[in-house]
């Protein structure tokens, strides 16, 4: 197998071309290419490859979380002896997409909206998640924006008001925009084979730089739901802090020592918990599929409380210790290990920080835990966003959450 990639630093967008920015990426390899319809390109896809796809990558610098870095990418993955088609097919793709299909366009708006909202009970928990620590960075910000309760609503808006032409200039212009950024082509293969790659010339672009971001959160969303998803965010640290190493080991401790009891035993939740997130810099608290809201806000405040006055065992502590050392050592695909280093490598991620952390992980303390709770996370730095439905709302109306409908 072969894998490629075009990795395209973000320029700069308008903010209309900003906020359908993800959709870009989700329409790009489902159109036509070149003098091919939707149906030909989907077939010559198949028959040279085993998928493509286009995405981003965006992240906060590793020492400041305001600090982004931004890149766009179409890949594919092919056997070697494809390996000049599916070079060519990603060149064609992005240079020559063709974005005139509008019923096409039309389908796929529809098609999006459909699906993201099915998947909304099954990732409630997510999306309340990105919603709550939404106000702490860029990254969080466009998160919300983007994939979460935020953009399912501005997707559900322009399947309603879809102008499909002026949709479909803005697809060309985000385009025409990439196309004059600098590239890299990323090539995981075996040693011996090679790849020609004709370099072109590129114009100074101004690099994508959102704006510093600290919101506070406060939000209730409906929706048909029988069940709610709750969470609780405190903005902490930058991942290459000492501390985030031990807010990593804070979540699986307070998940295995209080919350999976509190929060699904008693409280009857499919799920609950609490962990750190280096891309926003923030430690959330979470329920999944909970029949309660107010008391399950309630515990999260709890857990920091059972943390401070309670005795603890260094045996708990080592079980929370070894779940994250477990997952930092879970071995990858070759070539995903090879990707990914790649990507971490442009979002300035070293091997040796990598280390560091985990060495990190295996010297946090019970103290350390208590410290870092005591410092950070004061309930006036929360950011809180539910999701339920309106008659739930109704009488949590005393409580000064933001109402908006899903």
């Amino acid at each position: 197998m072969i894998y490629q990639k075009i990795v395209i630093d973000l320029p700069e967008f308008e903010p209309e071309l900003l906020e359908i920015l993800p959709l870009f990426c989700d329409i790009l390899t489902e159109v036509g290419v070149g003098d091919q319809d939707y149906r030909q390109t989907a077939a010559l896809q198949a028959a040279v490859t085993g998928g493509i796809g286009a995405s981003l990558s965006i992240r906060g610098n590793i020492n400041d979380v305001q600090q982004v870095q931004s890149f766009f990418s179409i890949s594919g993955k092919a056997l070697v002896r494809n390996q000049d088609k599916l070079s060519e097919l990603l060149r064609q793709t992005l240079e020559q997409a063709r974005f005139d299909e509008l019923p096409r366009l039309r389908e796929l708006i529809s098609q999006f909206r459909v699906e993201t909202e099915n998947s909304v009970t099954s990732r409630g928990h997510q999306l309340v998640m990105t919603a709550s620590s939404s106000g702490f960075s860029p990254v969080g910000k466009l998160s919300e924006q983007w994939h979460g309760l935020e953009g399912i609503q501005k997707l559900k808006q322009l399947d309603k008001n879809l102008e499909v032409e002026k949709f479909a200039a803005k697809l060309a212009r985000i385009r025409d925009q990439l196309l004059q950024a600098p590239r890299q082509l990323l090539t995981v293969s075996e040693a011996e084979q090679t790849l020609n790659w004709q370099d072109q010339q590129y114009t100074e672009i101004k690099k994508f730089k959102p704006a510093a971001v600290n919101e506070q959160i406060k939000q209730a969303w409906t929706t048909n739901t029988q069940v709610n998803f709750c969470s609780k965010a405190y903005p902490t640290v930058a991942p290459n802090d000492f501390d985030a190493a031990v807010f990593t080991v804070l979540g699986q401790f307070l998940g295995n020592g209080y919350l999976h009891r509190t929060v699904r035993e008693q409280g009857g939740a499919y799920g609950g918990g609490a962990s750190y997130d280096g891309s926003t810099g923030s430690f959330r608290f979470y329920s999944y599929r909970d029949p309660r809201l107010t008391e399950t806000l309630a515990d999260f405040d709890e857990s920091l409380n059972w943390l401070q006055e309670n005795p603890h065992k260094e045996s708990q502590l080592e079980e929370a210790i070894l779940s994250i050392i477990a997952r930092i050592d879970r071995p990858g695909s070759p070539a995903g290990e090879a990707i990914g280093a790649f990507f971490n490598q442009l979002h300035g991620r070293t091997p040796e920080q990598r280390r560091e952390f985990r060495q990190r992980v295996l010297q946090v303390t019970i103290q350390d835990l208590q410290r870092i709770a005591t410092k950070y996370l004061q309930t006036e730095n929360a950011n809180i966003a539910v999701l339920t439905d309106s008659k739930t709302l109704d009488g949590l109306s005393e409580l000064g959450f933001e109402q908006r409908v899903l």
